[in-house]
């Protein structure tokens, strides 16, 4: 696929080395330079806009506070996947991805875990690997995240409609202040049997 990395943070950092590292073709924008995380991804960088046009889908890794800005500046993406990781650690108003006003069709994942499970190679627990659950609308986007999701070696959840992607959201914001608290909070949610 043809992968377009909004932001230069940890998340496209980890995500995008990933992806490179399937075989994906990534090019990266951000408000930093891009240059620095292109070089290490063997990508290229482009605008805002440039990156939007080259990608099939578009991940949008940039703070929850610059969203507006971010796609404002990159025109519409109409037609595209657009794979929102965005947390927003206040949860003040409403959900990031209700606040995300696009043509593209947008699909909540990777907002669970922290950036260093995103590192792991693949990520496995306990001999299970890690399941990502996708919030969306639409069945071609959630496939191809779905694709996304096994070329890191992760299971994709499909967790129903982009409106219960506020449940995603909220459960990151108590699971995160668990674990800074030094909580285990894997061990909430333990398997059944």
């Amino acid at each position: 696929m043809r992968i377009g990395i909004f932001g230069t943070g940890g998340m496209a950092d980890a995500l995008g080395t990933q992806w490179a590292r399937a075989g994906h073709e990534l090019m990266v924008s951000g408000r930093s330079d891009p240059g620095p995380l292109a070089g290490r991804l063997g990508a290229t960088t482009g605008t805002w806009r440039e990156t939007a046009a080259f990608a099939d889908v578009l991940l949008l890794a940039v703070p929850a506070a610059a969203i507006g800005e971010v796609l404002a500046e990159a025109g519409p993406p109409a037609g595209k996947v657009l794979v929102d990781c965005t947390n927003d650690p206040g949860l003040m108003g409403a959900p990031v991805a209700s606040r995300i006003a696009t043509d593209a069709h947008v699909v909540k994942a990777f907002n669970l875990a922290h950036v260093d499970v995103w590192r792991m190679t693949p990520p496995v627990f306990d001999g299970r690997a890690l399941s990502v659950p996708l919030c969306g609308n639409d069945p071609a986007a959630l496939d191809a995240v779905s694709t996304l999701v096994r070329d890191i070696g992760a299971k994709p959840v499909h967790a129903g409609g982009l409106d219960r992607a506020a449940l995603l959201e909220a459960t990151a914001a108590f699971a995160i202040g668990l674990w800074f608290a030094g909580e285990d909070a894997q061990a909430i949610l333990t398997p059944m049997g």
